[in-house]
């Protein structure tokens, strides 16, 4: 008994030991991030660099605010992802519902296809999309990233709301239509309000990948008006010089929007994840 003790004990701190070692390794480069934004340039530069900043200052802010057109790509930013995870929510509802209670030829394809669908890397998709964007008149413009987005968020909407909306019982739908709901009140009243941990998985997965996209940002657009914080950010290295105190408040200021919506969606996210992608 003895033995068994110490070795769960060893294996406890190992453990442990893990788990420090991966929360150093996650909040270092964030440490780093929000310091180097609160230096000087003679501590973020040659023999003067510091770890931690001296005189901790704002000036790094005050030229991403007064001398970048940040706000512009914040605002982008925030436009493309809300309108992204709007149109995810409501597309992947209605495609989820149709496949788990309609019953019409081809159902089980669709239904098998929207997993090949996501598994597809999306920089193999990048050419055909930016034919049909550029066919359609919608290079560098938020509205086609936003279409170009909606090719990944809506058949993950999808599957995971088929999987929750396959496990409300059926019988509560149809006490709905007996007492006068039409198929899309039913959906509204009586499935979505149950299906609430699910929603909150979509919205934050759709969110922060309209958020945090970098490959087609850059290639659909290049104008200042339409152009993301993920590739606003590229700006700020000119040549050989790197801007790393606007960098590194940029990038801090840009990782907000993700956490806020996270942290409120927190309890429904990590239940929807443990429980949804398991049901059906």
């Amino acid at each position: 008994m003895a033995s068994v003790t110490r070795t769960r004990r060893l294996l406890k701190w190992v453990g442990n030991g893990l788990l420090v070692i991966m929360l150093v390794w996650t909040l270092v480069p964030f440490y780093w991030m929000i310091a180097t934004s609160l230096k000087k340039d003679k501590e973020i530069y040659g023999y003067e660099a510091t770890l931690i900043p001296r005189r901790p200052t704002l000036d790094a802010y005050r030229r991403l605010f007064a001398q970048t057109p940040f706000v512009k790509y914040m605002r982008n930013s925030t436009i493309i992802a809300v309108s992204t995870t709007l149109a995810s929510l409501v597309l992947g509802c209605l495609g989820a519902y149709a496949l788990a209670r309609l019953r019409f030829p081809g159902r089980a394809i669709i239904a098998r296809g929207l997993i090949f669908t996501y598994l597809v890397p999306p920089a193999l998709l990048f050419i055909p999309l930016f034919t049909v964007l550029s066919t359609l008149s919608l290079i560098d413009t938020r509205e086609g990233l936003i279409l170009a987005y909606l090719g990944f968020t809506v058949p993950f909407s999808t599957w995971l709301l088929l999987g929750y909306f396959r496990s409300v019982p059926l019988e509560l739908e149809e006490a709905a239509l007996v007492d006068g709901c039409s198929r899309l009140s039913a959906l509204v009243r009586i499935i979505l309000p149950m299906s609430l941990p699910a929603l909150a998985v979509v919205a934050f997965f759709s969110f922060t990948l309209a958020w945090s996209e970098f490959l087609y940002a850059n290639v659909f657009v290049n104008s200042t008006d339409a152009r993301t914080i993920t590739t606003g950010l590229t700006l700020f290295i000119v040549e050989d010089v790197f801007f790393w105190g606007p960098m590194m408040g940029a990038s801090c200021l840009a990782t907000l929007p993700p956490i806020v919506v996270y942290l409120v969606f927190q309890r429904w996210v990590v239940k929807g994840l443990t429980l949804g992608a398991v049901k059906g």
